[in-house]
């Protein structure tokens, strides 16, 4: 863009309508340049301002005449057609395009990224900090949160995020197109992402600072943030306290207390008496209401963790002593649970029986009982994904490589636990660090179940593509990848995360879009690696090296009568509700329930 200096009667023009400048020579415009439209503001130092005409800014029923008015601006670039209304300290901010601010106390940001303030997610002790930046992902954060043992590529991580923060794009202090900040108390030293198809919203009372708020955001009614990094498309509202922190896209988080923790995509947390210290969780995620996800520390000092599988949904007013580990798709009945926990079955339901004294554990409780929610879950979150730009790549299924993985070894864990069991009672060891017992509930159905759900997995992925024609051998040619890593919501074979490191290390990626290039590039593949990943389940559980035709025959006949089994448990799970009298009785008759629930 290019600006000009202010002529003399322009100088005159607008010192007549109550502006002041300490250097009206350090004040430049573009064109055209409408000086009615800047009225009552002082400018200190230097100050660029875009096109400026007698037009409107519009959001909601909010209608504001574009131009700045009664504002202090210091140290700031102003992009074409603002409106900037009641901004009493505007420094060091760079504004895109359309941006509309009103009745904002303060939004400044240092210039020297050097200075940035680090955030400490994870663990309270420091050990996993990392610099946030314009354009960092969650699946950045993770990798650069999680593989401390690496000094190799932390070293490049930081280098590269010292680079990304000296970029226009990816430092503090800019608001992105057509932004939205208004009744804010402080906005300090942080990058609000926008653009005109994804609007970003600050709104009512809100405290920022040290933080990037990703494109499509909402961020209103009273909410504190300090130290964040939020994805696309994520909800903060109702008097919120969220500090050293990365919250995946499209979460929503409310009236509750979360701290040094990583997210993952689609959380949701919005009750008043919840809260999370010092986690990482994994994504498709729901914390109860009355949730203390760390409030129990382990040991003398504030240094331990939790960590849960995508799916993580704790009851009501659940409680868990750090650090503690779960799989994924881990429902936890209400209870104070007294001593860590490594509940290594997915899809369990997990209750602590006080009158019993024994932690007990139900395999693949989501299949067996709640088949409903299962089939949704899968479901609602790809729906529900509202992104317009999609950086942060996610696998919503809960059935995948991951997922599957669990299930084999859960598979594994039951069968010697049942040939351990006495008297009929198989109990589990390594999952609750305590001497009473770990009872596993109904385990040989459970078995049942989850080779049940891997054969789901397999023959979803490879069926549709493969149909009657038996799938080529070549897609075994690999042994079965058995690791899978969750970088921010996209799953990663383990050998290729390695790969991606070494690369790092050794300069092969040399940046932060290098680094997402590569991610990109193994999203692509991963349709094709997932269908060999399922082949190789096939053959495991056949018991071959390869799947010939009468073998696929038999796994499609076991899958036609899988299929028929989800529908019947969808629609029994589901009725549950329907025919229960309690959940009827709050209405007059039928016709009034179906207008309400419909």
């Amino acid at each position: 863009m290019k600006y000009r200096n202010l002529t003399s009667s322009e100088i005159d023009q607008l010192e007549r309508l109550g502006n002041w400048a300490d250097d009206w020579s350090a004040v430049q415009v573009a064109e055209p340049f409408c000086a009615e439209c800047l009225r009552g503001n002082s400018f200190e130092g230097a100050v660029r301002l875009g096109a400026i005409a007698q037009g409107r800014v519009v959001h909601g029923d909010l209608s504001l005449r574009e131009g700045i008015y009664d504002s202090t601006l210091s140290a700031t670039t102003v992009g074409d057609h603002p409106a900037i209304h009641h901004v009493r300290m505007l420094d060091g901010y760079t504004l895109d395009d359309n941006v509309l601010l009103f009745n904002v106390g303060e939004m400044t940001c240092s210039s020297d990224p050097t200075k940035a303030v680090w955030l400490e997610p994870m663990n309270e002790n420091g050990g996993r900090r990392l610099l946030p930046f314009s354009g960092m992902t969650i699946g950045d954060a993770y990798l650069w949160a999680r593989y401390r043992g690496r000094k190799g590529l932390m070293d490049k991580l930081e280098a590269f995020t010292y680079a990304a923060l000296q970029s226009p794009e990816g430092g503090y202090g800019r608001v992105g197109d057509c932004a939205v900040v208004k009744n804010c108390q402080t906005v300090r030293n942080v990058a609000i992402r926008s653009t005109a198809d994804d609007r970003t919203v600050v709104d009512g009372c809100i405290v920022l600072s040290d933080g990037v708020v990703g494109t499509g955001c909402t961020v209103e009614h009273g909410v504190i943030a300090e130290r964040f990094l939020l994805g696309e498309h994520v909800h903060l509202e109702f008097g919120l306290r969220l500090n050293d922190t990365v919250v995946g896209d499209n979460s929503t988080l409310a009236r509750c207390e979360v701290g040094n923790s990583i997210i993952f995509p689609a959380h949701e947390q919005h009750h008043n008496n919840s809260f999370l210290i010092a986690g990482l969780i994994m994504g498709q995620s729901n914390i109860a209401a009355g949730g203390t996800i760390g409030s129990n520390h382990n040991s003398r000092t504030a240094d331990n963790e939790l960590a849960a599988g995508r799916g993580f949904w704790p009851g009501l007013c659940c409680s868990f002593k750090h650090s503690s580990r779960f799989a994924s798709y881990c429902l936890l009945a209400k209870a104070d649970y007294p001593s860590e926990l490594d509940i290594r079955l997915p899809f369990a339901l997990v209750n602590n029986n006080v009158s019993q004294n024994q932690l007990e554990v139900m395999p693949a409780y989501w299949w067996m009982y709640n088949m409903y929610a299962m089939d949704r879950n899968s479901k609602k979150f790809a729906r529900r994904d509202k992104r317009v730009v999609k950086a942060q790549h996610v696998e919503f299924d809960n059935l995948a490589p991951d997922t599957a993985e669990e299930i084999l070894r859960g598979m594994e864990l039951l069968r010697g636990w049942m040939g351990a069991a006495v008297d009929g009672r198989v109990c589990a060891d390594g999952m609750e660090n305590s001497k009473r017992p770990t009872v596993i509930l109904k385990a040989r159905e459970g078995l049942q179940a989850y080779e049940e759900m891997a054969v789901h997995y397999a023959m979803k992925t490879l069926g549709e593509q493969y149909g009657d024609t038996v799938p080529p051998a070549a897609l075994g040619a690999q042994p079965r990848c058995t690791r899978w890593v969750n970088v921010g919501g996209q799953l990663v074979a383990a050998d290729d995360m390695e790969r991606l490191m070494d690369d790092v290390e050794q300069g092969a990626i040399d940046s932060w879009d290098a680094l997402h290039r590569r991610l990109d590039s193994l999203w692509e593949a991963y349709p094709a690696c997932k269908q060999a990943h399922a082949y190789a389940v096939l053959c495991a559980l056949a018991g071959t090296e390869e799947i010939d035709a009468a073998t696929w025959q038999r796994f499609r006949q076991r899958e036609a009568a899988i299929l028929q089994y989800i529908e019947e448990q969808k629609v029994a799970s589901r009725r549950k509700d329907d025919v229960n009298p309690y959940r009827r009785m709050t209405y007059w008759d039928d016709a009034e329930r179906e207008a309400v629930l419909s």
